[in-house]
């Protein structure tokens, strides 16, 4: 057990941004919830996951939506309170801990400020290893983990409590119910004994985001690499492109943020385009039309001076970012992993290739 406050926090919050493949919303936002739940109550217990018993009930919580309405539209601060009162009054136990469920600019930190205004400690994993855009891509669906009950509430006090059939009908039924409540909402899915937790769950991911985040923050103190180079080395990413935005087409339908941005190339890769296409987290890109890394693997595009993730919603016209392919967690490579995120179940009409796959066939640049 170790103890997470303010400095902690900003570390997370960039490292998670940078996992969160372009998705999981502004950093920014949700690092201002965390912090300000903190100074109120104070650090936070993170507990490693075999410090966890067997028998414990741990609740994930997360925001739904798109991350752009979140940015605008807010919580209301009393969301956890209400999720921690369902769950309790429906489990008839306790709630021992609270987790994420995914790696993401807000979705790293919600767990923070819920944990800091419950009084209850955070476990060290979470359900994806990055962010995906739909509530069935965990690795507890490939386990078999229903994602219900499922607790849902929004800023204004609605809430429900879902009961479904399969966890894609999860997905179906809070969707429709988050456009009614405007398009983002507070929720706690997944819940489940320590046991189901240690068997499915990316373990050490809150670690792991930390690390990165004080990676990132120190990428041009390194004395025997480039900037670029101690970026890629501690984040283990290849790089595909670099380039200016020259072309960004975004929608918010679905609660989804969708879209595809286009990229001029620059430096070694003056007079090459490279497009990627998003689903609230990035999912393909190319490279003058061929496939360099798709989902589940992780593109990420960071600021090529300072290192740092541009999200999906910060994409402006004009700015100069380096793509990034991370190799995604084990499980998701496994033949129910990639039924549940391979390429074409997003539209892109290609099958799994591994980043590395692609790069040692020359199909991707390090």
């Amino acid at each position: 057990m170790r103890k997470i406050g303010l400095k902690e926090v900003e570390d997370i919050a960039l490292g998670a941004s940078l996992l969160g493949a372009g998705g999981g919303g502004d950093p920014y936002y949700g690092k201002l919830m965390a912090i300000g739940a903190i100074k109120e109550r104070g650090p936070v217990d993170l507990i490693d996951p075999e410090e966890v018993p067997d028998d414990a009930v741990i609740m994930p919580i997360a925001m739904m939506g798109a991350p752009t309405v979140l940015c605008e539209k807010g919580t209301g601060g009393n969301e956890y309170k209400v999720i921690y009162d369902i769950v309790s009054q429906y489990m008839g136990r306790k709630v021992y801990a609270v987790m994420p469920m995914e790696a993401g600019g807000v979705n790293s930190m919600l767990p923070i400020a819920a944990a800091a205004r419950l009084g209850l400690p955070m476990v060290d994993c979470d359900g994806m290893g990055r962010a995906f855009p739909e509530l069935q891509m965990v690795t507890f669906t490939i386990g078999g983990v229903s994602a219900t009950p499922m607790a849902l509430t929004d800023e204004k006090g609605n809430s429900a409590i879902f009961n479904t059939i399969t966890n894609k009908w999860t997905e179906e039924l809070a969707r429709a119910v988050t456009m009614s409540c405007g398009g983002s909402v507070t929720v706690s899915l997944y819940i489940m004994d320590g046991a189901t937790m240690k068997a499915f769950g990316v373990k050490n991911i809150v670690t792991r985001s930390e690390m990165l985040g004080q990676a990132i923050r120190n990428v041009k103190n390194h004395p025997d690499m480039t900037p670029e180079a101690a970026f890629l080395y501690a984040s283990e990413g290849y790089g595909i492109f670099k380039g200016k935005i020259a072309d960004v087409l975004r929608e918010t339908n679905g609660a989804f943020n969708l879209g595809r941005v286009v990229l001029d190339g620059i430096g070694d890769w003056r007079g090459q385009r490279a497009e990627v296409c998003f689903q609230n987290e990035n999912l393909a890109v190319t490279v003058n039309g061929e496939i360099r890394a798709t989902v589940p693997d992780l593109i990420c595009m960071v600021d090529t001076e300072t290192f740092i993730p541009v999200t999906t919603e910060a994409l402006k016209y004009g700015k100069r970012v380096m793509v990034v392919g991370l190799k995604c967690y084990e499980m998701w490579r496994s033949e129910r992993g990639l039924e549940l995120v391979c390429p074409r179940y997003f539209g892109v009409d290609t099958d799994y290739i591994p980043i590395e796959t692609r790069v040692k066939e020359g199909l991707g640049n390090v």
